[in-house]
């Protein structure tokens, strides 16, 4: 069960131009993010804005095959399964195993936006 009280408050994310964001886990091993809580079990990634083009969400662990790829697709969204930024959805996923190890597979970024200004808000 996921508590609200052991979750972060939201953040807002903004990126312009070429803006992006380099694939990294949600695990923490630096001293300040564990006395903040330490590893995010999960993450709801909510997408304020659309985007013309780029800004993708990718998770280039994942298994490329499960997705068709098209020329609407930015480069770096080719690279691992990846979820295009539509205004009103939002993304779940989450970090950790149910035995609390790392799921390698939750490797994620944010491409970069081509086209538009991608907002988007994390909690």
């Amino acid at each position: 069960m996921l508590y609200p009280e052991n979750g972060e408050a939201m953040q807002i994310l903004h990126y312009k131009h070429s803006q992006k964001y380099e694939p990294h886990y949600d695990i923490f091993h630096d001293k300040a993010n564990r006395e903040l809580g330490g590893h995010r079990v999960a993450t709801v990634l909510m997408y304020l804005s659309n985007v013309e083009k780029g800004g993708e969400t990718v998770f280039p662990r994942s298994v490329e095959d499960t997705q068709t790829k098209d020329d609407s697709m930015s480069d770096c969204a080719k690279q691992g399964y990846s979820v295009k930024p539509e205004k009103g959805d939002a993304l779940l996923s989450f970090s950790l195993h149910p035995d609390a190890t790392t799921d390698s597979l939750s490797l994620h970024g944010s491409c970069p936006v081509i086209e538009g200004e991608k907002w988007s808000a994390t909690k």
